[in-house]
């Protein structure tokens, strides 16, 4: 295996979205607009009920693909279409907005605790206007890869024989949720095509020679795999891969397209109560 290095580091940027929830974004700033195909990651943690018990009220998208991954509390979420649910801690939902959905997301702590991501990941062209749809799993379906002082959360993909619920063929995302102890390491292959990134969300890591600290971003150079050793401190790391689409990105708030007539379209179909065109098929198990 030749393991990738570190290309850039990227620190989270404090911002507010919603209706004032407070989170670190990372993906989708200034220093790093999108590493296709990936638009946007968003850290919320806090055990501050103001930070975010005003959630984020009805909102629509079109284009894409969101992944929300709850690390504690949960997120009740519903949208226009009747569809709802509640994300329980542990759990993940891979929503394909496509053509559009219109939804609510209302993040709720437990015990005290809140925390968790959101990823968005584009779609191309020929995806874009498809019809919605939804992967949604509880904690107890998400398998997990025990190796010496290495547990290996699958979310997406697979490491080694072990494969996630979700299924994103359409961008081959794989989505990892890494906690090492102190001094440890581990190796995961991936395809060579791929673009690659971790975030540390506690403690710090080393890749092929370069520390990253909690609460950065790193993307990684060209490689078919990646190999981690955690600080004295241990580590939690997300690792996420995706093959790339190599399409215009045009982005306006929640609608991503290619084109800006598109991005045009979206925002008069949204004002004229349009948006959403089919209602979404449901895959999974709350």
């Amino acid at each position: 295996m030749k393991p990738r290095s570190v290309r850039t580091r990227i620190g989270a940027m404090a911002v507010s979205d919603g209706a004032g929830v407070q989170l670190r974004r990372s993906l989708g700033t200034p220093a790093l607009r999108n590493l296709d195909p990936f638009l946007m990651l968003d850290h919320f943690s806090s055990d501050d009920p103001d930070d975010y018990v005003a959630g984020f009220p009805d909102h629509p998208h079109r284009g894409f693909v969101t992944f929300t991954y709850m690390l504690d509390g949960h997120m009740e979420h519903r949208d226009s279409m009747g569809n709802q649910g509640d994300l329980k801690s542990g759990g993940a939902q891979w929503m394909k907005a496509a053509s559009g959905v219109i939804h609510s997301e209302m993040p709720r702590q437990s015990d005290g605790l809140m925390r968790g991501f959101q990823l968005w990941i584009n779609l191309p062209a020929q995806e874009k206007m498809t019809d919605p749809a939804y992967q949604e799993y509880g904690p107890e379906a998400f398998p997990v890869a025990e190796e010496p002082g290495a547990r290996t959360k699958v979310l997406m993909g697979a490491h080694g024989d072990v494969r996630a619920p979700i299924d994103d063929s359409i961008t081959e995302v794989h989505y990892l949720d890494i906690a090492l102890e102190a001094g440890a390491s581990m190796t995961h292959g991936l395809p060579s095509g791929h673009n690659v990134f971790i975030y540390v969300y506690e403690g710090a890591v080393t890749v092929s020679g370069t520390a990253v600290d909690a609460h950065q971003l790193a993307v990684l150079h060209e490689g078919d795999g990646v190999a981690l050793e955690a600080g004295p401190a241990g580590a939690r790391v997300i690792l996420v891969a995706g093959r790339p689409i190599g399409e215009p990105v045009v982005q306006y708030g929640p609608f991503v397209m290619n084109r800006q007539e598109e991005i045009e379209q979206a925002f008069r179909d949204y004002q004229s109560g349009n948006l959403v065109r089919a209602r979404a098929s449901m895959q999974g198990q709350a």
